[in-house]
Parts: C-alpha cells; sequence; structure tokens
C-alpha cells in the first residue's frame, strides 16, 4: 500500500483543499449556497473526486515519463519507473480512479450542482493530458499557465458544489498565488532537474527560463497577491484589526521564500510546506486568525 500512496501523491491532496476554500472565504448571501449536510456532502464528495482524479492525471504522466524517471536522480525512485508497480496494474488504477472520480459526483451531487462539477472536472482532466500527454509542459510559460489553472479550477469546483460566490479578488489571489509557486517551482528545477547522469534538463521547458526571468516572475506574481488580498480584506472587513491578516500573509510569504532558497529545495510547493513545521504553525495561525472576524456574530 505504500508503494501506492507514493504512487498516488497522497500528499498532494493538501492542493485540494482550495476546494473547501469558498466555505471559509466566501460570501453564501451573494452565491445563495447551500447549508449544513447538503453543503458538506457536496464538498467533500468534490475533493474526494478531485483526489482521485489528479492521481489519475499522475499515474499517466509516470507512464509517458517512465523512461525520463528512470533517468532523473529524483524521480527514478517513484514506483512507477522503479518498477514497483507495471505499467498494466498503473493503467488499471488511472482508470478505476477515473470512473470512481466521475461516479462519485453522479452519486452524492444533485442535478442542479452536477453539471458543473462535471464540466469543472472535465476541463481540469483535458488541460492535464494536454500538459503532460500532448507535452504543452515542454512550452516555455504555457506550462505554468497550465499548473495556475489548475488552482482556479479547484476554487470553481468549490463554489460550484456549495453554491457559494467567490469574490473576484481572491480568484485573481489564488490565480497569481499558483503563477508564483509555479515560477518558483520552475527556479528550482532550473537548479536541480539534471539527469543521473548529468549534462541535460529533464523538462525540455527549462530551456526556455532563465534564472533571472523566473526571479522576476515570482516578486511580480507575489507582489499581485498580496495587493489582491489586501484589497479582498478591505472589502470584506472595515476593521482595522483585520488588515492586519495582510501583514501575517506577507509573513507566511517569507517564511517560504526562505525555505525555498535553500540549495536542497526543488521549488515543489507539498514538501515544502509540510516539512516546515514553523510554516504549518504560520499558516494555522493565520486561518485561526481570519475565522475570529469572518465567523464572529
Amino acid at each position: 500500500m505504500k508503494k501506492w500512496g507514493k504512487e498516488m501523491r497522497v500528499s498532494h491532496y493538501i492542493k485540494n483543499v482550495l476546494i473547501l476554500a469558498p466555505v471559509f472565504f466566501g460570501s453564501a448571501e451573494r452565491g445563495g449556497g447551500l447549508t449544513g449536510t447538503d453543503m458538506w456532502r457536496n464538498l467533500l464528495s468534490g475533493f474526494f473526486a478531485f483526489c482521485l482524479l489528479s492521481s489519475t492525471i499522475y499515474l499517466i504522466n509516470d507512464i509517458k515519463d517512465i523512461e525520463k524517471d528512470r533517468m532523473h536522480e529524483r524521480k527514478r525512485h517513484r514506483p512507477i519507473a522503479a518498477g514497483e508497480i507495471t505499467v498494466p496494474q498503473a493503467i488499471a488504477a488511472a482508470i478505476l480512479f477515473l470512473a470512481v472520480a466521475f461516479a462519485t459526483v453522479v452519486c452524492f451531487l444533485d442535478r442542479e450542482r452536477l453539471w458543473s462539477a462535471l464540466i469543472i472536472m472535465g476541463v481540469y482532466f483535458g488541460i492535464n493530458m494536454c500538459y503532460s500527454v500532448w507535452r504543452l509542459k515542454d512550452i516555455p510559460l504555457l506550462d505554468v499557465v497550465l499548473l495556475a489553472a489548475g488552482f482556479w479550477l479547484r476554487l470553481q469546483m468549490g463554489a460550484a458544489v456549495s453554491g457559494i460566490a467567490i469574490s473576484d479578488w481572491l480568484s485573481l489571489v489564488t490565480i497569481s498565488g499558483a503563477f508564483y509557486l509555479g515560477f518558483g517551482k520552475r527556479r528550482n528545477e532550473l537548479r536541480h532537474g539534471r539527469l543521473a547522469d548529468g549534462g541535460h534538463e529533464t523538462r525540455a521547458a527549462l530551456a526556455g527560463y532563465t534564472w533571472e526571468f523566473l526571479e522576476k516572475s515570482m516578486t511580480i506574481c507575489l507582489t499581485m497577491a498580496l495587493i489582491f488580498f489586501s484589497l479582498w480584506s478591505i472589502e470584506k472587513r472595515g476593521e482595522s484589526l483585520f488588515i492586519l491578516s495582510v501583514p501575517f500573509l506577507m509573513l507566511i510569504c517569507f517564511r517560504y521564500n526562505m525555505d525555498i532558497e535553500k540549495e536542497e529545495c526543488d521549488g515543489d510547493p507539498v514538501p515544502t510546506i509540510l516539512e516546515d513545521k514553523v510554516l504549518i504553525t504560520l499558516i494555522v495561525g493565520f486561518l485561526l486568525f481570519m475565522s475570529a472576524f469572518l465567523y464572529q456574530t
């Protein structure tokens, strides 16, 4: 089971928590959202479906890149590349996960929200097929655009299944933040992404990037994300103390930047966050601080 958990990238399910964001940040008054049991049933169904959908995509990507991964210093330890999971087993698992993902929303969502969820899942799957199978990930800029689109679609999935509207400012925070994470990952891949036998980049898109471009792009995207969040916080609450959420978020970003500057960091946001207890503590503290204002009576 451990090898399957590793291959399915269970730790990366944390990205799908974004589906729950409308409940935390959204406004039911604006969106006419569901309440109680129905809302949580829909949200958890969407979360579970997206987890299986993302695992399906990881499986397909690893099948497609099996030969490249075997030459990569880190990726060669993935179960498919290492031969711990055979290609036929991976194909069967991908088909099963995909079927269960779509079956989940069909079985648990009401008709009003079902079609929106199916369209979002279909677009997400299609984008990732273009990214992995049709090699759009080899095209500079477009590769990061598709990664950012995946985060935005998660947010839209949460809004669709819950019926809770998301502020345009928060959509922009998500998009610009996703670009920041994507450019950060590419920057560190530019430093670490070499074949085990030396000499060449493992990701073709890296040939189109320079360290300076990625550094500047990260700065722009992070700045825009903080500005958009600031505008949302001003629009959402008038209290002066709530504005302290902005420097709190800045502190989280500073800590994350410290982590990805470390020589051993490959820029992947999930292990970067999960391996830093201070960063996790800051994130939890930030959410509690936000909750104190967003849900005060």
